[in-house]
C-alpha cells in the first residue's frame, strides 16, 4: 500500500495539480500534511483536496486536525503520539493512525486503540538531517510487537520498498519523492510493481 504524504512546498508546479496526477495513479491514500497552515486555511485545502480524491476514488487522510477530519465525514486521521493520547472521538468514528519512533511507543499505540502505525524514520532522509535513521532492524521490530498495519516512512523508494514489506511492513510513505518526481504516476506504479501494496509520502 502506498500513502503518498504532502508537502505543497516541495512543488514546482501548482499543488493540486500535483495532487490530481498522484490521485489518477491510485496510491492507497493521500496524507494531507501541511503543517504550516492555520486550522481555517488547512480546512479549506483539505476540501479541494478531498474534491479530487473523491473523484479518483482515493482514500484521504488528514493529519492532527481531528475536527476538520470529523467535520468532512472522513474515515482516517493521522495523529502523533501525545495528539494520540489526548485524542477524544466525536460524533463520527474515525480510524486513527500513529506515527512512532521506537517499539514502545508503537506498544502504547496499540494500546491506546490505534488502527495503524507508521513508523521511521526508516532511511536517512533530508528531513532528518542529523538524525540517524532507525533501519530495518527497528522496523521488524515494531512489526513483531504490534498486531496492527505498520507503514514505513522515511527515505523510502521503490528501489527499498520490498525490503520494507518483507521486513513485515503492509505498505510504505512517501512524501519528497511523491511532491518533486516528474511523473507521479510513473512512481506510483513503480511503487505498486516493487511491492504491490506501498504508501506515498514525503520523505520524513
Amino acid at each position: 500500500m502506498l500513502i503518498c504524504v504532502t508537502q505543497r512546498k516541495l512543488c514546482q508546479e501548482n499543488f493540486l495539480y500535483r495532487i490530481q496526477q498522484l490521485a489518477q495513479a491510485k496510491p492507497y491514500a493521500v496524507l494531507l500534511r501541511e503543517r504550516d497552515l492555520d486550522l481555517p486555511s488547512y480546512e479549506r485545502l483539505a476540501w479541494k483536496v478531498k474534491a479530487i480524491c473523491d473523484r479518483y476514488g482515493v482514500l484521504l487522510i488528514l493529519h492532527q486536525n481531528s475536527t476538520v477530519a470529523e467535520k468532512m465525514k472522513l474515515t482516517h486521521l493521522q495523529l502523533s503520539l501525545p495528539a494520540l493520547r489526548a485524542y477524544q472521538k466525536g460524533v463520527h468514528s474515525l480510524l486513527v493512525g500513529a506515527s512512532v519512533h521506537s517499539v514502545v511507543e508503537a506498544e502504547e499505540a496499540q494500546a491506546l486503540g490505534a488502527a495503524y502505525i507508521v513508523a521511521g524514520h526508516i532511511y536517512a532522509t533530508e528531513c532528518k538531517k542529523g538524525t540517524p535513521p532507525r533501519g530495518l532492524s527497528f522496523l521488524r521490530q515494531v512489526c513483531q510487537a504490534v498486531s496492527l498495519p505498520v507503514f514505513a516512512i522515511g527515505g523510502i523508494t521503490s528501489n527499498n520498498a520490498k525490503e520494507i514489506l518483507e521486513s513485515g511492513a503492509k505498505g510504505c510513505c512517501v512524501m519528497s519523492e511523491a511532491m518533486t518526481c516528474q511523473e507521479p504516476a510513473v512512481l506510483v506504479h513503480e511503487f505498486a510493481t516493487a511491492t504491490l501494496p506501498v504508501v506515498c509520502n514525503h520523505k520524513g
